[in-house]
C-alpha cells in the first residue's frame, strides 16, 4: 500500500480519527493537506506529517461553505500540482430525541456532515477527472445503516453520505476515480471516553469482538482504499465495527 508521490487531503484532521488517517497516509508516503476549522490543531498535525518525512499544508476551512472548500482545493493544486486522495472525515453531532431536536441542530449536522462531503467532492472531482485518476473515501458510520435513537440528524447525514458515495462512484468510474465509504462502529475516541463506564461496558457487550475500535482500525481501512490494492473496488461501504453490524 505504497502512496509515495500521492497527494491526500483529509478534512477534520486536526484530531481524532481524521488525524490518525492523515498520519497513516503519510506513513505510506503521501503528502497530506490537513483541513480543519481548528487551524492551530491542523498546524500541529501538519508538523507531525513533516516529521515523518512528507510534505504537508494546514488550512482552516468550514466544509459547509463551498467557496472556502473551492479555495482549499485551489491551494492544494497550487502547492502540490495535483490531488490524488480525498478523505471526507469532517463531522459533528448534536444529539437529541427527534421531538426535542432543534431545527438549527438538524441543519448544522446536515450542512457539515452531508453538504460538506458534497462540497469537497464537487471541488475535487474536476482535477481528479482531468488526471483520470483519484480516490475519494467518505467517512460514514455504522448508525447510517442501522439507525440510532437520539441521533436522527447524524444518522440521516451518514445514510446520505452512503447514497452519495454510490452515486458519485457510478458517475466517475469511467474517469478512473474510485469512490468508497468507511463506516466505523463505536471507536475509542474522546467522544466515547466521555461516556460512563456502564454505557461503555454495555456497548462492548454488543460487539462480537468484545472491544471498541481504535482510530488506527479506521485509518488502516482508509489507507487500503486509497492504495492501488483497492483499484477494482468502488461504490462500496467498508464496515469497521468488530462485527456489531453484519
Amino acid at each position: 500500500m505504497d502512496l509515495k508521490g500521492k497527494v491526500a487531503l483529509v478534512t477534520g484532521a486536526a484530531q481524532g480519527i481524521g488525524k490518525e488517517i492523515a498520519l497513516a497516509l503519510a506513513r505510506a508516503g503521501a503528502d497530506v493537506v490537513i483541513s480543519d476549522v481548528n487551524l492551530e490543531g491542523a498546524e500541529v498535525a501538519a508538523k507531525e506529517i513533516e516529521a515523518i518525512g512528507c510534505k504537508s499544508l494546514a488550512v482552516k476551512v468550514n466544509v459547509a461553505n463551498f467557496s472556502e472548500v473551492d479555495e482549499m482545493i485551489n491551494k492544494t493544486i497550487e502547492k502540490f500540482g495535483r490531488i490524488d486522495i480525498l478523505v471526507n472525515n469532517a463531522g459533528i453531532t448534536r444529539d437529541n430525541l427527534i421531538v426535542r431536536m432543534k431545527e438549527e441542530d438538524w441543519d448544522l449536522v446536515i450542512d457539515i456532515n452531508l453538504k460538506g462531503t458534497f462540497n469537497c467532492i464537487k471541488a475535487a472531482i474536476r482535477p481528479m477527472a482531468k488526471q483520470r485518476s483519484g480516490r475519494i473515501i467518505n467517512i460514514a458510520s455504522i448508525v447510517g445503516v442501522m439507525g440510532n435513537a437520539g441521533q436522527a440528524n447524524y444518522v440521516a447525514s451518514k445514510a446520505g453520505v452512503i447514497g452519495l458515495t454510490k452515486t458519485v462512484a457510478r458517475e466517475y468510474a469511467n474517469r478512473g476515480i474510485n469512490v468508497n465509504a468507511v463506516a466505523p462502529g463505536f471507536i475509542d475516541t474522546a467522544m466515547t471516553q466521555a461516556l460512563s463506564q456502564e454505557v461503555r461496558d454495555n456497548l462492548q457487550k454488543q460487539i462480537p469482538m468484545g472491544r471498541l475500535g481504535t482510530s488506527e482500525d479506521v485509518a488502516n481501512a482508509v489507507r487500503f482504499l486509497a492504495s492501488d490494492s483497492a483499484g477494482y473496488i468502488t461504490g462500496q461501504v467498508i464496515h469497521v465495527n468488530g462485527g456489531m453490524w453484519m
